[in-house]
């Protein structure tokens, strides 16, 4: 009965993330299809060719980050954002999700960056992303601090972690690119050497 359990609990284990991908895909392009239909239906009646909504929301997509990348359109943005900016428990989550997004933006490629960090005198390394490459614009105190970066250290089994300023000399590079780093840490790196491979 035992390996009975063992059995079943591995192949829950092993379908679990292949069927959670699926089902969240198939909501996803479920709604994009439903939405494109609603829109595209009144101009072309009965014809419509699956996949449209797929294509209509690449499309929207693109269009909105050509948009964002115009000039004029830093100040349309800061005016839509202002309700969001304002309220104050509103601010507080919308300015966590936007730092946070705009980290993974494309950008300088030295700003992204994955590090092992270890004291001097310790044994003990930990996994972290570099947020800053320097305490410039920084509040007085952190500011002042020369020669430091910021350093996030993700928590595993949860979205947190902890900010820490160290020397840069306490920091190796890793070859490894945020976003893996991330899931990585998500996972508290229980990845196995084929999933690494992959």
């Amino acid at each position: 009965m035992k390996r009975l359990s063992q059995y079943f609990f591995r192949g829950l284990i092993a379908l679990l993330p292949v069927a959670i991908t699926v089902y969240v895909l198939i909501l996803f392009v479920t709604w994009t299809e439903r939405s494109a239909m609603a829109l595209i239906r009144p101009i072309t009646g009965d014809f419509y060719l699956p996949g449209l909504g797929i294509a209509l929301g690449a499309v929207l997509i693109l269009a909105l980050g050509v948009l964002i990348s115009l000039p004029i359109a830093t100040r349309l943005l800061s005016w839509v954002e202002l309700p969001f900016t304002n309220l104050p428990v509103v601010k507080s989550i919308y300015m966590s999700l936007k730092n946070f997004a705009d980290y993974f933006a494309p950008h300088e490629q030295d700003a992204q960056q994955v590090v092992l960090l270890k004291t001097p005198g310790s044994e003990l390394s930990i996994v972290g992303l570099v947020t800053r490459q320097s305490m410039k614009g920084l509040p007085k105190g952190l500011g002042e601090l020369e020669d430091r970066v910021a350093v996030y250290l993700p928590m595993g089994y949860m979205i947190g972690g902890y900010t820490v300023f160290v020397p840069r000399s306490w920091t190796t590079p890793v070859s490894m690119s945020v976003e893996e780093a991330m899931r990585m840490a998500l996972i508290a790196f229980m990845a196995s050497g084929k999933a690494e491979k992959s």
